[in-house]
Parts: structure tokens; C-alpha cells; sequence
């Protein structure tokens, strides 16, 4: 990271902290009202590697049931309880994800098999960050794939007086100097959390916003406001004063916002864990039209190695929270779902086989889920690759048929306008043609 970079993450990860100093008292909220229905890509990370094979069940395969003893979903049946939801004859929800099953049938989600990264890494961390920079296999990129993003599709900052067509050369002003960084672009990528995930950082100006009930109410401390000015004010000059004036630009935003007065929809309920407020809080920040376009969340918790369960355990628990989260969170947006689209993923999925502690190691393919208004929902898509041994990758694993930076590309292309493929996934040329039609154009 250079050291401009380095200042401007510095300067915003300050927010995250909670009761930031507020000595910007000039209004802003006036810059956010044309962006109150902005187009919304919510990015879900389920960290840890998810095991898709039992996330959709793919129950028309018999090896599923040869491989898996303790952890195997049973078919569909109207006689029995606890069995995978049918989605086509094929595939099934796992029983815990019952509630976005309404979705599919409202075609409203659609899910995406055997998907996931080329490389064979089965490492977390390696193929994490693969994920996040859309460079696998490539250690050397900085940026993450959802900041380049941002950088594409900037077309309307006014920051500077004046409007930038070109989202490269928006984000070139930006990292220059030339432009200020403005709060409302700053808004523009929120992740949440107290840090920074891989996928937001870069150029374009971000936050990380660890819980939005402490955020930006402070500014009642002079004593430390003092010393920020002293500290950005003086010789650092443009390269952080205009990333201080983004970050406290933002916090004027927020604070006019009246986020405080927020409530949920009635009968919306969600989970009371940290993903659900932060899910809770990714809704206040749409609804209340500060110009959010791309949302970041995680949630933990799948790497089951051991004790993994199958209707029940673990991962069921899991899924519960997963479902019941994002349904709440759909339901709290309601008619706003018409401008979002929800887009899961993970670093890679486990093994077909089951080990000998009942869980799942490492593995390869996986799925994903895309929902939204603007999603061509009520179907599966991607090509099957089977479970018979010589099906399989490197004979353990579900094999990918479906490159997970084509799935992000058709995404970003389609709903938020991003137009410079070659620069967001770099090294790796975007065929419309392997596009599988999960948003319609």
C-alpha cells in the first residue's frame, strides 16, 4: 500500500471507531437527496468455506448419499419432516433456509452450483484473499475487486464542482490529490465492521462502520478534535486533508440522517447477533438514502471440520441465522428490493466425502446466492459436474463450472453500470457469452 492510500484508510478507519471529533458543521444531507434509490449491491461473505453441497442439496445425485452418512440431507418427501425443499427435482434448500424458499418461489433468487475460484489453494486466507482481490492466484494485487468498482462506475461525484465521466480517471483525481474526497462518495462502499475487509480497499474512498448506534455522536471532545486538526491540518497538505474532509463530510451526512429515529418494518424481526445488526443497519443506511451502492457484510462460522450435523447442528444453526437475517433484511427494505440485489459467497466449499470427526474439510466448488427485484430468479443455474470419482476435482471435490469473477462481472455489469471489466478483474478477459443470465439485462 503507498502512502497515500495508506493516510486515506487511516483517515476513515478513524470513523470506525466509534464518536469520531465533529468539527464540520456545514449540512450536507441536501447532496444525498437525488441519490435516495440508488442502485444497491449488498455483498454477504460467508468466511470460512460454506458447504454448498448441503446449502443446496443436490439430492438427484445419487454419490451425494454414497459419500455422506452422519451429515446427508434426505430427499424431498410430503411424509417426513426435515428433508431438503425441492427447488427443481434436483436440487433442495437445506430445511434452516426455509424462509428465503418464498423467494425462489416468487423468482426472486436464484443460486449458482459449482461455483468458485480456479485456483486449487485450500488454504482460508489464501483463497480469501483470491476472492476479494478477484486475482486468484496473483499475491500481488492491493486493491480489492469491489473498490475498483467504485472507481468504475464514480460518474456522478460533484466533489470537485464539477462531473467526471470516467470512473478511472475519477479515482486517479482522487489518489492525486486533484479532487477532494467527498463524503457522499465516500458513502457510496460501506463495509461493516471495525476493519476494512480486503474486497473495499483501494483508491476509491470507503468506510468501515463498526456499529452505526455510536457512530458519528461525538464531536464533543476538544481536546481531541484539537489534536486531529493539528495533526491533518498542517504539512500533510491534500494528500490528507481531502481524505479528513471525505470522512467528516460523511459523518455530517450521517448525522443529518437522523439514523437514530430508525425502525424496522413492522413484523420484521432481526436475528440478535452481530450479522443481524449489521444487516439491520445496512437497511437504515439504504432506506435513509445517504447513497449507499455497495454494501459489505460477513458472517463466520463455517469451517466444519468437526460435528458439522445435517438437519440439525452446527451448520443448520448456521444457515438459520444466514436466512432468517437476509429475509428480515428483505422485508425491511421492501419495495426498495426493486434497486438491490443480495449476492453471497464464499472462499471455496468442502469435500464430498465426509471425514472421520462427522464434519467436511477443505474442498473446492461451492454455490452461491443471488436474490433481488432485479434478479431472474426460481432456478438453478451452472453446469453440473456430478459426484462419481471420476467427476470430481482432484477425486474429492465438487469440480467449478461457473469462474466466480464471471458471476461477480454479470453482476456489477448489469446492475450498478460497471463498464471496465478489464480493469476491475484484471489478468482475467470477461466473456459475455459465460455470463449465466441471473439478472435480467
Amino acid at each position: 500500500m503507498d502512502r497515500r492510500c495508506f493516510v486515506k484508510s487511516g483517515v476513515f478507519a478513524l470513523l470506525a471507531l466509534g464518536r469520531p471529533p465533529g468539527f464540520l458543521t456545514r449540512s450536507l444531507l441536501a447532496q444525498t437527496t437525488a441519490a435516495a434509490r440508488k442502485k444497491t449491491l449488498i455483498c454477504i461473505f460467508q468466511r470460512g468455506a460454506v458447504d454448498g453441497l448441503n446449502m443446496v442439496i443436490p439430492f438427484g445425485d445419487a454419490a451425494y448419499y454414497a459419500n455422506r452418512r452422519a451429515t446427508a440431507i434426505r430427499a424431498p418427501s410430503r411424509a417426513a419432516e426435515n428433508t431438503a425443499i425441492d427447488l427443481d427435482g434436483f436440487f433442495g434448500l437445506h430445511p434452516s433456509l426455509s424462509a428465503l424458499h418464498d423467494l425462489y418461489g416468487r423468482n426472486e433468487l436464484a443460486i449458482v452450483h459449482a461455483v468458485g475460484s480456479p485456483h486449487p489453494t485450500r488454504s482460508h486466507f489464501e483463497a480469501q484473499d483470491f476472492m476479494e482481490t478477484a486475482t486468484p492466484g496473483m499475491k500481488s494485487t492491493r486493491d480489492g475487486w469491489l473498490n475498483r468498482v467504485l472507481a468504475d462506475t464514480a460518474h456522478d461525484c460533484q466533489c470537485s464542482g464539477r462531473r467526471l465521466e470516467d470512473g478511472a480517471a475519477h479515482a486517479a483525481d482522487h489518489a492525486s490529490g486533484q479532487v477532494a474526497m467527498g463524503g457522499a462518495a465516500a458513502l457510496r462502499g460501506i463495509a461493516m465492521g471495525s476493519e476494512m475487509p480486503r474486497s473495499m480497499r483501494g483508491r476509491a474512498p470507503t468506510l468501515a462502520i463498526a456499529d452505526l448506534d455510536s457512530f458519528g455522536v461525538g464531536g464533543r471532545d476538544a481536546t481531541m478534535q484539537d489534536a486531529f486538526t493539528r495533526t491533518y491540518g498542517s504539512e500533510a497538505g491534500t494528500i490528507i486533508g481531502s481524505a479528513a474532509d471525505g470522512a467528516f463530510e460523511a459523518l455530517q451526512i450521517l448525522k443529518h440522517a437522523d439514523l437514530a429515529r430508525y425502525r424496522p418494518a413492522a413484523g420484521v424481526n432481526y436475528p440478535t447477533t452481530p450479522f443481524g445488526r449489521s444487516l439491520r443497519q445496512v437497511a437504515q443506511l439504504i432506506k435513509s438514502g445517504v447513497g449507499v451502492e455497495i454494501a459489505f457484510v460477513d458472517i463466520g462460522g463455517w469451517d466444519t471440520h468437526q460435528a458439522q450435523g445435517g438437519v440439525e447442528g452446527q451448520l443448520a444453526r448456521r444457515f438459520d441465522e444466514l436466512a432468517r437475517g437476509i429475509r428480515a433484511l428483505y422485508d425491511d427494505l421492501g419495495d426498495r428490493m426493486d434497486d438491490v440485489v443480495l449476492m453471497t459467497m464464499s472462499e471455496f466449499g468442502r469435500t464430498v466425502h465426509e471425514n472421520g470427526t462427522g464434519g467436511t474439510d477443505h474442498g473446492h466448488g461451492t454455490c452461491m446466492m443471488v436474490m433481488g427485484g432485479p434478479v431472474r430468479g426460481g432456478k438453478v443455474y451452472g453446469d453440473w459436474p456430478g459426484l462419481q470419482p471420476e467427476q470430481l476435482y482432484e477425486r474429492r471435490d465438487l469440480d467449478v463450472t461457473t469462474d466466480f469473477r464471471d458471476l461477480f462481472a454479470e453482476v456489477v455489469r448489469t446492475h450498478l453500470g460497471a463498464t471496465s471489466m478489464d480493469r476491475i478483474f484484471p489478468g482475467y478477459a470477461i466473456d459475455p457469452a459465460r455470463a449465466r443470465g441471473v439478472l435480467r439485462g
